[in-house]
């Protein structure tokens, strides 16, 4: 099944506007101002981050189950940078952060399996573009 989103823009960059949806359920809006200044509304980078720290958890939950320590919860947060390069809007880094909560495993272990967590995320990979991904992966104390 694939996944499905769309978007509009009207007007032109700095004045327009644009609505965006994923799936059924997820709606907002997005500008100039909420992408590039510290406007209100969301921007497609909001969206990354979201699709990013989502796939992340659950590989990584798939693969403590696998590894016999299920575990109870996995949250992670995402950071998506938006810098220019060459004069151009460019995703240069993205920072994931991870806490889990899983009986049975040590913090190295945890972190080993994140790091392979990364990497096969499906999302992970389709960013492979991006320069920078770094993960901060721990157990909640």
């Amino acid at each position: 099944m694939a996944a499905k989103g769309n978007a509009e823009w009207q007007g032109d960059l700095k004045d327009g506007s644009g609505t965006f949806t994923a799936g059924d359920g997820i709606s907002g809006e997005y500008s100039y101002r909420s992408r590039f200044e510290d406007g209100p509304g969301a921007n497609p980078e909001q969206l990354i981050a979201a699709a990013h720290s989502s796939c992340f958890s659950m590989a990584l939950s798939a693969a403590l189950g696998e590894n016999g320590t299920p575990a109870e919860s996995v949250k992670t947060d995402a950071s998506v940078q938006l810098r220019l390069v060459d004069d151009a809007p460019t995703i240069t880094r993205i920072d994931l952060t991870t806490v889990g909560v899983v009986p049975g495993i040590d913090e190295a272990e945890f972190v080993k399996l994140a790091n392979e967590a990364k990497a096969g995320c499906p999302v992970s990979k389709a960013l492979a573009g991006v320069p920078e991904i770094n993960l901060e992966a721990s157990l909640q104390s």
